[in-house]
This record gives structure tokens, sequence and C-alpha cells, in this order.
């Protein structure tokens, strides 16, 4: 047998180990990091072990594991998981430490890294009864532990001792004769070479306790394999020209269909004009519709981005009556502040416009119409729930009572968010108005309904059809099945209010269309208010592609109701391709509220001194793609300092800094060498991974992919120190030269690639880089296309830092200043369950606090929605009871500020 083995290398330090220990017989041959000694492969890998039948193994754990059986010494199953776990859980977490202790000169970090596998080792050798992992004897994986932990354990001032079982079983094994050999005396940084040529590892820094926001990247395995043919086909886009053709910037209006072309509709889910928008709300509909518009256009897609404010309907009734105002001022006052937040985030609309115009009228009473003479609306007596307090009929959202199916005792008149079954209102069992908490009585009143069972077939074979060939999120398709699974029921499309568009029937003269009937509609109308030729939109399926962008509690309007209205309206409507929906955004470990002053709202973000281009990076990294994340402010200052400040930013302005301080401002020529190759073909494969997850909408997904060549970048300038190069002679200055043409050229591509994500980001580098405009609509093209933007010659302009630090303070004291007024209960999901409330005493009535109870009835409908949100994600049980009490409470409250007597709570027995 014949080892192969590199000085310098962790994994050598284990298999040279392993042969220490076992005494196995073996020629031990020393070659350079870069020797290819498997011929198969077409990277370096060692360690190698040359078995006598001539095949290779490859991994050191596999090597260390043959070593013990050709010895004598078999591994058993807990040897094999303790092998598992060492690759999968400690490698990663070893590799970042070793990089930031031998490369970073941040040995004060390591521990920080290294916590949790070794907290696990801790705690695993405290509950054995053995100074060894597997029994008494020395197993495969004291051996492979030891000495993979070896070079940070040994080294003292990385001050990893508070770990007792871990270094007494640590100090019983002895490799001085490997160590010796692959460390040459040298310490840590005695990996220094090898840990240059290995890329810079990015693991996950998430608690197993908390949702992670951690890149998708994060946590993967590092480089991957570049073949010759890969390298050479490379270099051989690098040398193709720019498009001659630079893409338009001043987009020609209106924009319209043409023959020919990649005719792309795409529309943000209409945000409600009565409140102003949080974070959650922008990153799940109109931040992801614009970073994917962008990205569009880059293509050269013939894209339309439209969207508005949603204006008719209850909300926007109660909303003027609490500011003394009518629902027009309302409407016109919160449109403004719309139309202002999304300007400052960048939201690139062609066109915003809102729903209380005649284009609506026309075009609603338009599709009515037509429904009704195909025969798909019907007629039917409806029992209403009625206040008399307030004098009017009750809309879905402003009664709630318990579910006729599962008891939930916060239903809305619409559906339960515990069963998720739609349900009539009248069905609540004791229900209350949640304005003035009284109990509404039932009153009869003739609506007209859509009849969707008359549609479904037509609506089932369209949805097989679009979610086959089209892009749905997997959460668009799961609710859109739970819909359909027991049969779709006739669904009302008038409500007995005044704000709304008429209904245009004269037997149905007194009443407005159901607000999400005709909020859809607002697409269309939206459209007919930017271009007369809107039909040419949308009712032209042959030729257009739509996207609808929203969050995951509008999708069944959008899939089932409005589909159903257009499909029934038999008048060729454009319906929706790929449906995104996003999961919930929260903020920190709670609900966005503004009544409690919780979390960052879109009027917000701008007075806090962070740039509108970094909120967008981190709302997009933190995207809730496949299940709920959540904003939080140390984890935005994390992701600001080490992804845009250490990362992308260090790599960006290194790579200028060179060509201004060594190179006069002019790129210098290049002469590629196998390792520039290589960087290119890596670059090469994650703008084309960028590009096809793009395509499919993965924008968080993408996102990651920037920042991998930005990491690759930093890693090929650190191993070639072009700075060191520079002042050697005629040789290395042409090396120098290279590293640093070929740096700039990477970030001139990121700048493209950025656009979507961060637009004046973007901007800033290409003027710093001097680019040609032609650059944009070159490399996002067919699959992605890397070619030399920048060649020999090119002067480029000033370069200056693109990022600035978030320090600690400055987060704290946004973080308190968005905290809002914390209850006890807020801090329920700590170690220790809030306790809950002791009952409390009677009291005496007394005079009513309006002012009080309006504060109170606010207060009652956030804890309500906090309930509902614990209980839809199955919190632990006395996390919700503590909430359950607090809303008990706060409604005892409002009673009292009513001026009534508070009554006792019934006693609930368990059913059996």
């Amino acid at each position: 047998m014949k080892l192969f083995v590199s000085e310098g290398n962790p994994h050598c330090l284990k298999v040279l180990a392993a042969l220490e220990v076992t005494g196995v017989q073996c020629d031990v041959q020393y070659v350079n990091h870069e020797v290819r000694v498997v011929p198969f492969l077409s990277r370096p890998a060692l360690p190698a072990l040359l078995l006598p039948s001539g095949e290779h193994l490859f991994s050191s754990n596999a090597i260390c594991q043959y070593l013990f059986e050709v010895s004598g010494q078999g591994s058993s199953e807990l040897c094999s998981q303790w092998l598992e776990w060492e690759a999968t859980d400690l490698q990663p977490a070893l590799l970042q430490a070793l990089h930031m202790a031998v490369l970073q000169g941040k040995g004060s970090e390591v521990s920080k890294v290294l916590q949790g596998p070794l907290n696990h080792l801790e705690q695993s050798l405290s509950k054995g009864k053995t100074q060894c992992l597997t029994g008494e004897a020395v197993s495969v994986a004291d051996v492979v532990l030891g000495a993979a932990l070896y070079p940070v354990l040994s080294d003292s001032s990385l001050a990893l001792s508070e770990h007792k079982c871990v270094k007494a079983w640590f100090d019983q094994h002895s490799f001085q004769s490997a160590v010796q050999k692959v460390l040459q005396g040298k310490g840590l940084q005695g990996l220094k070479s090898y840990m240059q040529r290995q890329p810079a590892p990015h693991i996950s820094q998430c608690s197993d306790a908390r949702p992670c926001n951690s890149n998708p990247a994060e946590g993967e395995e590092g480089e991957r394999v570049v073949s010759e043919e890969e390298m050479e086909a490379a270099a051989l886009t690098w040398s193709k020209s720019l498009n001659a053709s630079p893409l338009a910037t001043d987009r020609q209006h209106p924009i319209l269909p043409q023959e020919g072309k990649r005719n792309v509709l795409v529309t943000s889910a209409l945000p409600y004009v009565n409140n102003v928008p949080h974070l959650g709300n922008i990153i799940g509909c109109v931040l992801s519709a614009d970073v994917f518009s962008r990205y569009g256009r880059l293509r050269g897609w013939n894209l339309l981005f439209v969207c508005g404010t949603d204006e008719y309907g209850t909300a926007t009734e109660n909303k003027a009556r609490e500011e003394g105002l009518t629902p027009q001022q309302i409407c016109d006052k919160y449109h403004a502040i719309h139309t202002s937040i999304y300007k400052w985030f960048q939201i690139g609309f062609d066109f915003f416009g809102r729903t209380t115009t005649e284009k609506q009228t026309e075009i609603a009473q338009n599709i009515f119409w037509r429904l009704h003479k195909h025969g798909f609306l019907m007629e039917d007596t409806v029992e209403q729930l009625h206040c008399e307090k307030c004098q009017r009929f009750l809309a879905d959202r402003f009664v709630e009572g318990i579910c006729p199916q599962c008891s939930y005792p916060e239903a809305r008149g619409d559906q339960c968010d515990k069963c998720g079954r739609l349900i009539n209102a009248v069905e609540l069992r004791e229900p209350q108005c949640k304005v003035c908490r009284q109990t509404p009585v039932i009153r009869s009143s003739k609506h007209l309904f859509l009849d969707l069972p008359k549609l479904e077939t037509q609506l089932e074979q369209w949805l097989d059809k679009s979610t086959s060939e089209g892009d749905w999120t997997a959460n668009a398709k799961q609710i859109t099945r739970s819909w359909l699974r027991d049969g779709l029921k006739p669904r009302c499309i008038t409500r007995d209010l005044k704000w709304g568009t008429p209904v245009p029937h004269p037997d149905f003269k007194d009443k407005v269309f159901y607000v999400w009937f005709d909020a859809p509609i607002g697409y269309l109308s939206i459209t007919a208010n930017y271009t007369d030729k809107w039909e040419r939109w949308w009712k032209n399926p042959r030729q257009v592609e739509l996207y609808n962008f929203m969050a995951k509690d509008n999708v069944p309007f959008h899939s089932v109701v409005f589909p159903c209205s257009l499909l029934g309206a038999q008048d060729n409507y454009t319906l929706v391709n790929h449906l995104i929906a996003t999961e919930y955004l929260n903020y920190e470990d709670t609900k966005f509220s503004k009544s409690r002053g919780l979390g960052v709202f879109g009027d917000m973000a701008k007075d806090t001194g962070i740039p509108s281009d970094v909120w967008r990076f981190y709302l997009l990294y933190v995207r809730p793609e496949g299940q709920d994340s959540a904003f939080s402010w140390a984890d935005m200052a994390t992701k600001n300092n080490s992804e845009l400040l250490n990362n992308l930013g260090n790599f960006i302005n290194r790579a200028g800094m060179f060509v201004a301080k060594f190179f006069e401002g002019c790129v210098p020529a290049m002469e590629l060498q196998q390792e520039d190759k290589k960087l290119l073909a890596l670059v090469g494969w994650e703008l084309q991974q960028y590009i096809q997850h793009m395509d499919k909408v993965k924008i968080r997904d993408s996102l990651k992919h920037i920042l991998n060549i930005s990491r690759h970048g930093n890693q090929y300038i650190q191993v070639n120190e072009p700075w060191k190069k520079i002042k050697g002679g005629d040789t290395e200055k042409q090396r120098a030269g290279t590293v640093t043409g070929v740096s700039v050229n990477v970030a001139c591509l990121l700048s493209v690639m950025l656009l979507p994500y961060m637009p004046t980001v973007s901007q800033t580098i290409r003027d710093q880089l001097n680019a040609p405009q032609s650059c944009i609509n070159t490399m996002l093209q067919g699959t992605g296309t890397f070619v030399c933007t920048l060649s020999a010659g090119h002067r480029i302009g000033t370069v200056s830092p693109l990022f600035q630090k978030l320090e600690v303070d400055q987060i704290e004291a946004l973080k308190k200043r968005f905290g809002g007024q914390q209850t006890t209960a807020q801090n329920a999901g700590s170690a220790e369950p809030a306790a809950v409330p002791a009952p409390a005493a009677p009291v005496a009535p007394a005079k009513g606090d309006p002012e009080k109870a309006k504060q109170l009835t606010q207060a009652v409908a956030e804890q309500g929605e906090k309930v509902r949100a614990l209980k839809a994600q199955k919190a632990e049980k006395a996390v919700i009871t503590a909430e359950v009490a607090v809303l008990l409470d706060l409604k005892k409250q409002l009673t009292l500020a009513e001026g009534k007597s508070p009554e006792p709570a019934p006693q609930k027995g368990k059913k059996k």
C-alpha cells in the first residue's frame, strides 16, 4: 500500500495518526498540495491511499477505517455514527474556524464557531463512563475526531479549555509523530499554505432553537470540481466581445406585447390602502415582484409591471370613521403614503395605480354582466349578522366567534384560521361585533353568488395545465388543492356597504361588489388606466405570460375565485401562468404591530439612516420562500458586516483599488493561466445557476450565487497576493496584472447580477469602473455569458467603499426603538413559559372610557391575531395558554372601559 499525503493538510493529520495508532506497514509519500494522485479525478485529492488491488481511497475517514480494519480492529455502528457526525457537523465548523484563525487572524472568534460541536462532544463524553467515545479501547472515532481537533485544541491562544470532558479525552491521545510531519512544529501556521488554496468556507451560525435566516448556500460543501473542458470553455467565452447593441435604458411607454418576443406581465398583490405596509408586506409582494421584473428586463423580455392600492371595502370605511375623514380622503391620503414608501424602496413599477377609478367600475361591471349572461350567477337570500349599535351589516372581518367545525374561539366571519374551513358568519357560535363588542342579530338580505360549482370542471382543467407548465410555488399548489378537495361552494360577490364598486343590477342597486370579487379586477383597470390598449395584455393568453406575486394568504383568491370569474366571463382573458407566493416574515420572534410599535413599517425605514439598498438586500436574503422567516436586527447587522462589507464590498473595492494604485487607473494586460481559467469556470457556473434560479423565481437562492462569486474572488486575490507580486520581477508583475484585470472584470459582472437586488449599488459599481453600458445586456443572455468587459487599457473611475459597518450600539438603539411596549406575555417563548395570570378579583361597574376602549379594541384584535398565529404554528401549549390568558384579560379590560360589568367566564369541562 502507498499513502500519499501533503504537509500542512489537516486531513492528512487524521490518516497519519491512524497509521501511528494501528501500526500498519505502509509506504508514505509526501507530495505537493496540487499533485493529482487519483487518475480519474480532475482535481487534487489528498490524502489518497493506493491499495494493492490498484484502487484508490481518497476520503480521509474511509482511509482511517480501512487502516483500523487491516489491523484487526473493526468499527462498530457507534463508530460509524461518530464518523458521519465528524464529516457533516464538525468539519464544516472546523474549516471555518481554521480559516478565521490561520488566514484572518480572528482567533478570538473561533470558540463561537466551534461552540455547538464542542458542546455536543462534551455532553456525549460526560454521559459515558469511559474515556473513549465508543468503549474502553481507542477506536477509529477517537483517532479521527482527536486528530481533526488537534490544531485548535492544542493551541492555548484559542481559549477552548472550558469543555473539561473534551480536554480530558483529548489529553489522553498523542499523535506526536503525525503532528510533527504535518504541522512541522509551526502549530496553526503550519496549515497556512494549504488553507490559502481552499475556498472560503461559509456555514450557518443559526441556533437550532430559532428559525434560520441563513443563506441557502451556508453549510454546503465548498468548491465544486472544475474539469479541464470547463476551464477551456470559460476562457473561450471570456475572449468574446461585448454585445454591440446596448440595452435601451429609456423604456418607451406604453409597453405593449410584441410578436416574436417573450411578453411578461407582472403583478404584485394590491396592498390595502388603509394601512402603512410593514417589511413583511413589502417583501411578500412588491419587492419580490420588482426584483423579478428588473431581472426580466435585463434578460431582454418585453415586460410590464403593474400594481396599485386596493381602496374599496369595509376596512376603508372603518379607517375613515376612525380618522374622521371620508373614505375617498382616506384613500387619497394612504395612496400617497404607499407611493412614497415604494419610491424610497426603489420599486420600479411601470405603473402604480388604484382601484377607485371609472375604469374599475366599467370593467368590473362588464365582467359581472358577462357572468350573468352565461348563467354563472345565482341569487339567494342570506341571513347576515347585523350590529344594532353600529347600524350596519357586519362584513366578514368585523365579526368573530367560535368556529362551528373545530371550536376555535376566534374564527372570522368567512374562514377559520385554525381548521381552514370556509364558514358563514351566522354559523359562528357566540358572535361579536369587532368594533363595539356587542352581540349582533340575524337579518335576511338578498345577494348574488358566483356559482363556483358550475365552473369547477373548467377551473380544474385550467389548473392542471397552469400548475404543470408554469412555476407555481409549492404553497400555492397546496393551498389551491385544499380549496378544491371538498368541492367548491357558491361564493357571495355582493355586500351591504356604501364604499365599493356599485352592482349594476336594478334589484341590487343598494349593494356593492364584495372586495375579493372586485379587487383582483383592479389589475385590469390599473392597466387600463396605464394604456387604453390594455386588452392586448389582458385578453391575449397566446402571447402573454402572467406572473402574480403575493403572500400565501392571498392565494385562493388568485388561484380559484378570480380565475373562475374570468373563465365564466368567456372573453379570452389572460389567466395566471406563474403564481409566486411567499410564507410570512415575522419581526424578531413576534408579529409586526403598528398599534404596539412593534416592527419596522415602510415609512420608518428611511429614518434609520440605513440605505434602501441594504434594506432590500437583507429582506431578500431572508425572503420566506419555503417557510416563515424572521427579521432580526442582530442578523441584519451580521449579514451587512459579513456579506456586504467583508465579502462583496471588500472584493469589489480591492479589485478597483489595485487598478488605481498599481496600474495608474488603467486595466492591465492579462495572460490567463490555469488558475485564472479555473476562476472563470467557477464564476461562469455560478452565473448559470443564478440565471436558472431567477428564471424559476427562486430569488433568495439566486442571491447566494452572487455572494459565492465574490467569495471565489476574495480567495483568488488572497492566494495570488498581487500586492506582493507587483514588487517583484517582470513575470511577477505580469501575474499581478492578470489577477487584477480578471478581478476587476468579475466585479463588473457582479454589478450586473446585483442590479435587480441593489439597483443603486449596482450603478455605483459601474460608475466606479466606468463600465460600458453594453455590459448590462451581454452578461445575462442565454444561459449566462461572462466575457471580458474591461479590456486592457480601459480607464476606470474613482473607487471608494460601497458599504458601511453597522455598529453594535447603532443596532441596539434601533432594536429598542422598534421594540414596542413589550408585555410579559411576549416573552413567552423564553425558557420558562409565562405564567397564566390569576383570575382577577370582582370589579364594580365603572363609567366607560371611550378613548381607552378604542385602544383596547385594537389591542384585543392584535392579541387575537397573535393567538391565531401561535395555534397555526402549533406552538407549545404553555405558550398558547399564556397568550390566551392575556387575550381574555384584555377583553375584560375592554368590557370595563365600555362601562359594562364583566361576566365570569363559563367553566369548560373536558370533552370525553
